[in-house]
């Protein structure tokens, strides 16, 4: 983050801005706006009228005064006609040491003048550094559209009650607990519907609630953050993760997502690898029992969606035995995800008219035991979670059951993601294209006629020298045609190189 945001203070803050033309006067309209003293220093391009508008509000001041002015200022802005002037001011302001702003020069400033949206005591500021203006005037025109003009009064009648709640509620936590309550509620519904009366009186109902030595306002929701792109994310889970105080996350959820959480919740990580459990599940659902148990705000944060394959179901089972009533946040699972990003759909009129998800990995270890022969059926598509390990005896079991060795499979690792790898071929290849692939996991195994969709089209593509869409220039591997070999686990793979890590790989069978 190049620029960093931060607000003045303006009561009886002294400001100097040099100029007296249009640009000059833009500046001053807009400090006009706040309770600053404004000294205007001039030469000699001071322009009609240009102290007229501003009611008294400004100070004209010549050339030689700008010391004086400079000296109690907090920050000034050159918005001069003349390149002489620039120079000038440019010289008394450094000699005082002051922040300092100079029109159209980003590379002279010391501070931006942002685009600002403002509703009463709710000011939003839009910056670019001075590399596109146009583009922050675009996002407060948005924002604009987000933020009613009632936001005003709300901000202003929560400034009022604000001495009274921290007289109230001691615990920093507490209050911020009241103030998210308040403001994402009932209070603030009246207040932007014009009831300021009755938001008032919703305050103080809500306050004594609040401030009741009894109370404890402990939740937990149990959210799916999706296959990774922060923006598949759900609006209510991003709302929940603003808002939490404790986040239990898994090892799947990105750090783009991780990101999003507000700062000063704590960050416990309870992720799981194979064979490397950091945290056991029973120490997980103690963990989330405790926080809530303390009046914490909890959220059990979980890549794709909690009740496939999330175990969020062993967790609701355990919250509930604790008397504690658990709200579920689904995610977009990552067989969605996954095969969204690849173009790949996993039903089709021509090709899959069933859809089945299993696990590759049982609670024992090694392979489930799940019923093969339905799964060799054909126009079905099987999306198979954690099997990348046991991808060999899955391979095989499917094929022993009756599913032909040139069914099209698709292998997606950290799909949606930048670093996201895709491997085509068929059920024969399937362990061989994992291994030369250099695929661990997170992955998904597609196997089915749709897996074949995206591969044709990528060889078509080749054949027409384009670059596919998705494709990230020069860091991918050529696309190559295979047959599915008769000894899979002898062939030389179809992926030249090793495929690796961070890479997009893609073959086509």
């Amino acid at each position: 983050m190049r620029l960093f945001p931060a607000f003045f203070y303006m009561d009886n803050a002294h400001v100097v801005v040099f100029g007296g033309g249009e640009a000059a006067r833009r500046k001053v309209r807009l400090l006009a706006k706040t309770d600053a003293v404004i000294t205007v220093i001039v030469g000699k391009e001071l322009e009609p009228g240009f102290a007229e508008a501003f009611s008294g509000r400004v100070t004209i001041a010549p050339q030689d005064q700008a010391g004086q002015a400079l000296d109690r200022a907090v920050f000034a802005i050159i918005a001069c006609r003349l390149d002489a002037n620039t120079e000038k001011a440019l010289i008394w302001a450094r000699q005082y040491g002051i922040p300092l702003n100079v029109v159209d020069r980003p590379d002279l400033c010391d501070f931006t003048i942002p685009s600002i949206l403002e509703r009463g005591e709710l000011v939003a500021a839009i910056g670019t550094g001075g590399a596109a203006p146009v583009l922050a005037k675009r996002v407060r025109t948005q924002l604009e559209t987000l933020l009613p003009q009632a936001m005003g009064p709300l901000s202003e009648l929560a400034k009022a009650f604000r001495p009274k709640v921290a007289a109230a509620i001691e615990d920093s936590a507490q209050r911020r607990h009241f103030w998210e309550t308040a403001l994402n509620g009932h209070p603030a519904e009246l207040a932007l519907d014009g009831n300021i009366e009755e938001a008032r009186l919703a305050l103080e109902a809500m306050l004594a609630e609040f401030s009741s030595p009894t109370r404890t306002e402990g939740k937990v929701h149990i959210v799916g953050a999706g296959p990774g792109d922060p923006e598949l994310l759900t609006l209510k889970a991003f709302r929940l993760i603003q808002t939490a105080d404790i986040v239990l996350h898994d090892r799947l959820v990105s750090d783009e997502i991780m990101d999003l959480v507000r700062r000063d919740a704590t960050r416990v990580s309870v992720g799981k690898a194979k064979g490397d459990h950091s945290v056991a599940q029973e120490d997980i659902h103690r963990l989330m029992i405790a926080a809530v148990n303390q009046g914490q705000r909890v959220v059990r944060l979980k890549g794709g969606d909690p009740f496939i394959f999330g175990r969020g179901g062993e967790e609701l089972e355990a919250l509930r035995e604790a008397g504690i009533d658990a709200q579920i946040v689904p995610g977009i699972s990552s067989a969605l995800g996954c095969s969204a990003s690849a173009g790949l759909p996993l039903t089709h009129r021509d090709h899959a008219q069933a859809l089945t998800f299993v696990t590759g990995h049982a609670k024992s270890g090694g392979v489930p035991d799940l019923d093969w022969p339905s799964l060799a059926q054909t126009n079905q598509t099987v999306v198979v979670f954690m099997g990348v390990g046991t991808s060999a005896a899955i391979s095989e079991k499917l094929i022993q059951a009756g599913r032909a060795p040139s069914t099209p499979i698709a292998v997606i690792e950290n799909g949606t993601r930048d670093n996201e790898i895709r491997v085509y071929g068929t059920l024969a290849e399937l362990p061989h294209l994992i291994q030369r692939a250099g695929i661990k996991g997170p992955a998904l195994l597609i196997i089915g006629e749709v897996a074949g969709i995206p591969a044709e089209a990528l060889s078509s593509t080749r054949e027409r020298g384009e670059v596919p869409a998705g494709r990230r220039g020069d860091d991918w591997l050529d696309t190559v045609r295979t047959t599915a070999p008769s000894d899979p686990y002898g062939a030389t793979s179809p992926v030249d190189g090793g495929g690796k890590k961070k890479q997009p790989v893609e073959t086509a069978a």
